[in-house]
């Protein structure tokens, strides 16, 4: 390890290593620290690993160079050292904490016993590289599988699993999928998608456990069913946990910075620390906890300016625009997992999987009293459009299946371009679109 390093990047995430690509770029070369044995990759193209649509290799992120790999344990702001889980310490002038979040594992009854903290044999979350190839080694054509979650990333293994072959349940405790993202006329096109593929999806649904059978000494616990709150249980061979997330505060709190469910930044990046930083899905930046790529990636940049010697670089915030792809199609075959170089697609894949739906929301889009809307509906073709507009502002929408107008939308919406004088709302839905649909 290098002991000279001033600027030391704890996280090699999508925010960890663009930030140490950044600095290398402007000239100052940077530290990053992973705990992972995987080259930084895309998080968010995890699903398309498991649907074996890419090879994991695919989805790897440039970081300026291979991370060190180490696992940090402690932070002594005093000495300006972070304490590696071997001993070694790393000094640091700057330090940026990019760890991410982890996994929510819901207090299921039977999860966990106290004498076997480990998830049982056929339970998984799906937050890292691993997660992913560990699911996917578990798959054969028509396993069953239960998703307890049903928001964006619950539905994107959903998908997944069903294109691999899986007899696929998904669960979700809401009245409906996606609900932080969609309004129920978009949700509703999301869960046609899903069972079109054959995913049986249960809404306002809760989870009460897991049943596990213990092996014949007593070792390994492998999952049977899970049992809902009404009695009945689902059989299964495979349960995902798609719960959420909660930002990685450890190591934060134990140095004293200052943390409220994420760690609090002002709008250099900076904690209560002044030589620490934080960026990424645990920072708590203005009271907002993020938790996407899109604000991720705007605070690598920014902190890499000022790191760099910008004084003017400050984060201010950002509107994230959600964009997902619910994949049906089969992918191109690949090689199977295993001893080769990476994931296919399983024989469970065939015709009638569907086509892809694409989704992208924005802003708020349920409106309030006054607020104009216009939507758009075309049950033949399953695409649905809808802005919400107060105030000749765009604060807004939903798309699901047609996204050839969300570049004027995004830019309406940050408020790059005015709205048109002139039938504003329908020339924002149809800019960029097939022009005279039929069912426009």
């Amino acid at each position: 390890m290098t002991s000279n390093a001033r600027v030391v990047v704890i996280g090699a995430g999508l925010a960890g290593a663009r930030l140490a690509r950044r600095l290398g770029e402007l000239g100052r070369p940077a530290l990053l620290v992973g705990e992972e044995r995987h080259r930084p990759y895309n998080r968010v193209l995890l699903a398309e690993v498991l649907a074996g649509r890419y090879p994991p290799e695919v989805i790897g992120v440039p970081s300026g160079g291979a991370p060190t790999r180490a696992r940090v344990i402690g932070i002594d702001r005093r000495t300006r050292t972070v304490r590696c889980a071997d001993g070694t310490p790393i000094p640091y002038d700057t330090l940026v904490l990019a760890t991410g979040s982890n996994p929510v594992l819901p207090p299921l009854r039977g999860l966990f016993t106290g004498a076997a903290p480990e998830l049982p044999d056929g339970v998984h979350a799906f937050r890292t590289m691993d997660d992913c190839l560990g699911l996917s080694r578990a798959l054969r054509p028509g396993v069953r599988a239960v998703v307890i979650g049903g928001g964006l990333l619950g539905v994107s293994a959903a998908r997944a699993l069903a294109v691999r072959g899986a007899r696929v349940v998904l669960v979700q405790q809401a009245e409906r999928l996606m609900e932080r993202h969609l309004d129920p006329g978009a949700s509703a096109l999301v869960r046609r998608h899903l069972t079109g593929l054959g995913v049986e999806v249960h809404t306002e649904c809760r989870v009460r456990g897991v049943r596990v059978a213990a092996g014949a000494d007593g070792g390994a616990r492998t999952v049977e069913a899970v049992e809902l709150a009404d009695g009945y249980a689902l059989d299964t061979d495979l349960v995902v946990l798609a719960c959420g997330v909660q930002p990685r505060v450890g190591l934060a709190e134990d140095a004293g910075l200052a943390v409220r469910q994420g760690v609090l930044v002002d709008d250099a990046l900076r904690t209560s620390d002044p030589r620490i930083h934080a960026i990424g899905d645990c920072a708590r930046h203005d009271g907002t906890l993020y938790g996407l790529a899109a604000p991720a990636l705007e605070q690598a940049d920014t902190l890499a300016r000022l790191l760099a010697g910008d004084g003017t670089a400050r984060y201010t915030g950002t509107r994230a625009l959600t964009r997902l792809t619910l994949t049906g199609e089969a992918p191109a075959p690949v090689p199977p997992f295993g001893p080769g170089p990476g994931p296919g697609p399983g024989p469970g894949l065939g015709p009638g999987a569907g086509p892809d739906l694409d989704l992208a929301a924005f802003g708020d889009p349920v409106p309030l009293p006054g607020d104009d809307v216009v939507q758009l509906t075309d049950a033949t073709r399953g695409t649905y459009r809808k802005v919400v507009v107060r105030a000749d502002r765009l604060v807004g929408g939903v798309l699901v299946g047609e996204l050839g107008s969300v570049g004027a939308l995004a830019r309406a919406w940050e408020g790059t371009e005015p709205l048109p004088e002139e039938g504003p709302l329908l020339h924002l839905l149809t800019h960029g679109t097939h022009e005279g649909g039929p069912h426009d």
